[in-house]
């Protein structure tokens, strides 16, 4: 079965959230399955360099004035052939692979990522670059959104899979592109990429594609609902039947407590002890008092309202008054960006917040905590709290999306002790009282000692690998080509 992943980042060259490592993790999953694989990517500033012996396969002509290179190489710490879009004036910049450094979008991501989903089609149809041609196009979020249209209007044969990471984030740009991305103009409407007047990345992929995926089966159910829908629920209900919900897996060789290369110290769910070393090592390197008895929490995550993290600073105060402490790492919203800091500042020794993306440290914050908060008003899949159990640090979420689907929060016994499918603790409303009180019961658990070391390795003893999801993803392959 040949299959082509096109996605916008992909770990280890680029990475700005969970896609990429997705994109990193699930064709590898896919590979030792026995798929024959190519990854598409664009060539952003600096990845050739990056990657082994990128060779030249030859030069495509998606739009009429913008022609790009294709270079083959191998996706770094596997044998999976990886396609890189050499188009310097679209991708060699400063920046992140959306934003430019101050933040604000490009102001050509149309082009960017047409380009992106059109150079997928023209690949999926003969061409003069390389004999291989796939019969499945796997695209993922808005950024390759289109493909599913080009494919139809190359009348290619490969059948297209559209993955929904994130619902909120559409690509919905100004009607005026749809000429320069050559897109007919009788399909700018309802039933076609049109989106309340907008050429829409997101709405093309949902309307057009053959088959579609999001990442939990949570999400699935949530986002044919007006609350979490973002105004595509009725278009995804009238698409239930070609919807699955498969929860992401993580990584287990790059996750892995035994051998991360990151960490001061290694440990498994029998030798749990070692992650104090982890934790006393992690005090130190944020200047953080060295205390063994207060438990240590832990965020690593994007700073925005969607994130619920602005929940968590409204209740800090009381929080820390317990004597935990709080380690975070992340960016996002200004705002709350210096609500952090301020905690910080009124926290010394207490409260240790890092601005930025800094992979290492965010193994070290996962392995070095105790509990891994993630309150999300919406959370699709969620990786961290699948860290979070690999790490035997216990994840603290909302009762949403993948979250939902991977942490089994249960209340104590009647008789005080812990129940056996317990992994975390899961808050039964999303509000800023209810955090506080899920936080408390967390600190409870911790206070003892046996419990807290028994919730360690049931989280421990999860199966968060990919072989799992990407079985049930071949699954519906097989359903699209009719094996």
């Amino acid at each position: 079965m040949r299959l082509l992943f096109v996605t916008s980042e992909i770990f280890p060259l680029i990475k700005t959230g969970g896609l990429a490592d997705v994109s990193g993790a699930l064709p590898a999953a896919l590979s030792k399955a026995g798929l024959d694989i190519q990854i598409l990517l664009p060539a952003y500033r600096g990845m050739l360099a990056q990657c082994e012996s990128p060779r030249l396969l030859g030069s495509l002509q998606p739009f009429h004035e913008l022609r790009c290179d294709i270079y083959q190489t191998i996706l770094p710490g596997t044998s999976i052939p990886l396609l890189l879009i050499d188009c310097p004036a679209l991708y060699d910049r400063d920046g992140g692979p959306y934003h430019h450094p101050r933040h604000g979008e490009w102001q050509d991501n149309p082009l960017r990522f047409g380009l992106l989903s059109k150079v997928a089609a023209m690949l999926s149809v003969p061409n003069m670059l390389q004999p291989w041609q796939p019969e499945l196009v796997h695209c993922n979020d808005w950024q390759s959104g289109l493909t599913p249209y080009y494919l139809r209007q190359l009348a290619s044969p490969a059948k297209s899979v559209f993955s929904i990471h994130n619902l909120a984030f559409q690509g919905n740009f100004h009607a005026d592109w749809r000429h320069r991305l050559l897109l007919s103009e009788q399909d700018f409407q309802p039933a076609g990429y049109e989106f309340y007047g907008h050429l829409s990345f997101m709405k093309a992929g949902l309307y057009y594609a053959d088959a579609l995926s999001t990442v939990s089966p949570t999400y699935a159910k949530e986002i044919q609902t007006e609350q979490f829908g973002f105004g595509f629920q009725g278009l995804l209900q009238h698409r239930a039947h070609d919807l699955t919900g498969i929860l992401n897996g993580i990584d287990t060789d790059v996750w892995d407590p035994a051998t991360d290369p990151y960490l001061p110290a290694h440990y498994t769910s029998k030798t749990l002890a070692r992650k104090q070393q982890v934790k006393q090592a992690l005090q130190a390197e944020l200047n953080l008092q060295p205390r063994v008895s207060s438990p240590l929490l832990g965020v690593v995550s994007r700073l925005t309202h969607q994130k619920g993290l602005d929940m968590l600073v409204e209740i800090a105060h009381e929080l820390l008054a317990s004597g935990c402490q709080l380690a975070v790492l992340g960016s996002g919203e200004p705002a709350l960006e210096q609500q952090y800091l301020a905690l910080m500042q009124q926290y010394p020794g207490q409260v240790a917040v890092t601005i930025g993306y800094n992979e290492p440290l965010s193994h070290r914050i996962m392995a070095g905590t105790d509990i891994f908060v993630m309150p999300s008003r919406f959370e699709p899949c969620g990786l961290n709290q699948m860290y979070g159990l690999r790490y035997g640090t216990i994840p603290l979420v909302a009762n949403t999306g993948g979250l939902a689907d991977s942490v089994q929060g249960c209340a104590l016994m009647a008789d005080g002790r812990l129940p056996a499918m317990m992994t975390g603790l899961v808050m039964p409303e999303n509000n800023p009282a209810t955090l506080l009180v899920t936080l408390k019961q967390a600190i409870q658990i911790y206070a003892n000692s046996g419990q807290w070391k028994q919730l360690q390795k049931q989280a421990m003893q999860q199966d968060v690998s990919w072989e799992t999801s990407a079985k049930h993803y071949l699954d519906v392959y097989q359903r699209l080509l009719g094996i």
